[in-house]
Order: C-alpha cells, then sequence, then structure tokens
C-alpha cells in the first residue's frame, strides 16, 4: 500500500469529530495554540524493561506521520517522548518537566505499570489527563479516586482471568506454578488467575515465585517453581525476566505447559531471545492481528501497518507485538484528540478519551471493540488465546 494511501486511511480511522466546541468557538488548554497540540509521554528506552523502546518510536512515528498530512484538525501534534528507565523516581522527573517544563496538554501512552503508578497522583492532584496509558491494573481503571487516569490496555485480571478459565476446561487436571512481579502489575495478573480458575480450582496452583525488578536473574525463582511438580507456568513478568526464565526452564529440562501475559508474548523482544524452539506450543492472549501471520497477508488494514513501520519506523519490526501496541495506543490518542475539535482543554480531552462507543481503530481483531464510559474507563471488554507454532502465534477457535 503506498504511504498515501496509508494516510487516508488513517484519517479515516481518526473518526468524526464528537463532541467540540461550537463552530467558531476555541478553547484551549496548555500545549495547545491555532497551529499546535502538545502531549508527552514516558517510555523505557533504557533499563530493566527497555524491550518496550519500539513502543515509543513507533507512536512518535504514527504522530510524524499524521502532522506530514496535516496533524490532526489542521494542528500538528508535538509528542514529546522521555526516557523514564522503568524507575519510579526517573519517571516523575519527567513528567515533572512535560508538565512544568514542556507545558504539555496531557501525558498520553506511558508505558508500564511502574512508572504509571509513580506519577499518577502527581497528574490527578494537578487535574493532568494521563490518557490512554499502556497499563492494564485494576489502580488505573478508578474514576471515582483517580478521575484524570485513563488505561487503554486490557485490564490484567481480565487477562489472567482468561488464562484461568482456558486451563480449566482444557487442562482439567494441571499443575500450576507462577512467576510474578512483586507489584500491582503481577499481582492485578495473579488476582484474575485465581478468580478465572475459581474457589476450587485456585488449589491448582501449587507453586507462586515473586521477583523484584531489581534482582538480576530469576533464575533461583524458576528453580523452586520447578521444584513444586508443576506442569504448566505462567509468566505475569516482564520482557527481559520472561526471556530469562524461558531459557532457565529449557536449561533444567522442564517443559511445562507455558503461559506468557500479553506484555510478554513479543517475537522479537521476548521469543527469540529466549530460544523459538522453547517456547512451541506456549499460550498467550490476543486482541490484535498479527502482521506475521499468514491468515492476514492479503487484510488491509495489515498492509497499512507494515507500509506504515517501513517507513517511520524502519528500525522496529511489524512483527514485534510492543511495536504494534504502540500503533495501536497512538491511534486512540489521535482519535480522542480529534474528537475535542477546537475545544482543545484537558477536561474535554478527558471527557472525549472517556465515551468511546464501539470504536475501532487499525489492527484490532474482529469483534474486538473500544467502548467506555465516565463509570468504566476500561475499553477492552474481551481476548482471544493464541498459541505458538514454529515462528508465530495463531489464534484458537472460540
Amino acid at each position: 500500500m503506498k504511504i498515501s494511501t496509508l494516510v487516508a486511511v488513517s484519517a479515516l480511522l481518526l473518526g468524526a469529530c464528537a463532541g467540540g466546541a461550537a463552530a467558531g468557538e476555541k478553547q484551549y488548554g496548555p500545549g495547545v495554540t491555532d497551529t499546535e497540540i502538545k502531549i508527552g509521554q514516558t517510555v523505557p528506552y533504557s533499563g530493566p524493561a527497555s524491550a518496550f523502546s519500539s513502543y515509543g518510536r513507533v507512536m512518535t512515528g504514527y504522530f510524524q506521520m499524521l502532522n506530514e498530512s496535516g496533524g490532526i484538525n489542521g494542528r500538528k501534534v508535538n509528542l514529546i517522548s522521555l526516557d523514564n528507565a522503568f524507575s519510579p523516581p526517573k519517571a516523575i522527573e519527567q513528567t515533572r518537566k512535560l508538565v512544568d517544563d514542556d507545558g504539555v496538554l496531557a501525558e498520553v501512552g506511558t508505558v508500564g505499570t511502574v512508572p504509571n503508578v509513580a506519577v499518577q497522583k502527581y497528574l490527578n492532584q494537578n487535574k493532568v489527563p494521563q490518557v490512554f496509558i499502556s497499563a492494564g491494573g485494576r489502580r488505573f481503571n478508578d474514576p471515582q479516586n483517580f478521575p484524570w487516569t485513563v488505561p487503554f490496555y486490557p485490564p490484567f485480571e481480565m487477562e489472567g482471568a482468561t488464562f484461568g478459565k482456558f486451563i480449566l476446561k482444557n487442562m482439567p487436571n494441571a499443575k500450576i506454578a507462577v512467576l510474578y512481579q512483586n507489584d500491582d502489575y503481577g499481582k492485578d495478573y495473579l488476582t484474575g488467575l485465581k478468580t478465572g480458575l475459581g474457589a476450587d480450582g485456585a488449589a491448582k496452583i501449587v507453586a507462586e515465585a515473586p521477583y523484584e525488578l531489581s534482582y538480576p536473574t530469576v533464575d533461583s525463582e524458576v528453580l523452586k517453581l520447578k521444584a513444586s511438580g508443576a506442569d504448566t507456568l505462567i509468566y505475569f513478568a516482564t520482557p527481559k525476566f520472561a526471556a530469562q526464565a524461558i531459557k532457565k526452564a529449557n536449561e533444567l529440562n522442564w517443559k511445562p505447559a507455558q503461559f506468557l501475559a500479553s506484555p510478554v508474548n513479543s517475537i522479537q523482544g521476548v521469543l527469540t531471545p529466549a530460544g523459538l524452539d522453547n517456547v512451541q506450543g506456549a499460550y498467550t492472549t490476543q486482541f490484535t492481528k498479527q502482521a506475521s501471520d499468514p491468515a492476514w497477508a492479503e487484510d488491509a488494514e495489515v498492509k497499512a501497518y507494515v507500509a506504515f513501520m517501513k517507513k517511520w519506523a524502519p528500525n522496529d519490526s511489524p512483527n514485534d507485538f510492543i511495536a504494534l501496541s504502540g500503533y495501536i495506543n497512538a491511534q486512540a490518542i489521535a482519535k480522542g484528540i480529534q474528537r475535542c475539535g477546537d475545544n482543545l482543554t484537558r477536561e474535554n480531552l478527558l471527557a472525549q478519551a472517556t465515551s468511546f462507543n464501539k470504536e475501532r481503530v487499525g489492527m484490532l481483531l474482529p469483534g474486538i471493540e473500544l467502548t467506555n464510559s465516565k463509570d468504566n474507563y476500561a475499553p477492552y471488554r474481551s481476548l482471544r488465546m493464541a498459541i505458538f507454532e514454529k515462528t508465530s502465534w495463531k489464534l484458537l477457535e472460540e
């Protein structure tokens, strides 16, 4: 697909303007002029979760593409993307810079539970939208206590529950071991898993091993889990530790059924470093099409995405789920901004970002739509299970 066609498609994906100021009226918040909309984010370009860096590069490329075609409602979008190193102090420092020094309208699409937890209170106290963040923790869908925080990633508890229900149905005798990050991220996943397994099914969990982000490796945790006699291993981790754990299990000649949370199902960021032979038959959840899946080879959205990546993020792979999540997030952010029209205030951006109704963006699976409300900010309602075969994820029949 030609890039000119891609730009046209992207413009269509932004949808019709809704909820803006009346014709002729303009209302601007910080970072907005007649020609510019300044927004910001932080991404772990370095540190223990640097595998997420492709997300930021793709999102930056997306807004560059939109700007080349005229921006949004005639305004260029200036996305300032800073490194948070997946460190709470660094995230706070960089977010304060975005708000106090750069004067952004909103913080958008910041990736990771740890950085978003660190800045959530500050942004809410200052009534700065923390919009469509790439984190699915329960605390990010709390309109009553954190009204300025709007999640975009599917809820971690929902994904954990999806695993639990799948295991109950398909592996009723499973003995489950869980490796999880010892923070809100890992704990929300674990809570969801236990919910999905039900009161009786939770007894199937024979071992749990938490780890800290500061750990150099999770080798001892994997040893503990193997010793439990488990035949099913679930990774509620971040990319570095998931790759380590997969490799360690193989070194121990442990061959459990494996379940990878979606943040660690990236072929480029996790599976390839871990060894593709070590993840054959592994399971994950999906809500997106996959550029590497031959089933989507002639799909118009996939072709548009591949063309976009070739021009705007040439050093990143279209087959990397982390990169793809940046592409999907950027579209949703652009859609929220576009819906504001000329009423580009922080209050209206929050209103538009929390009133999606069966919206679609490019690369979502058929049947997956974005719907949220002022009472429930989470936009996803369902996920699909997939299995890893040879070099790609394959959707399972529902």
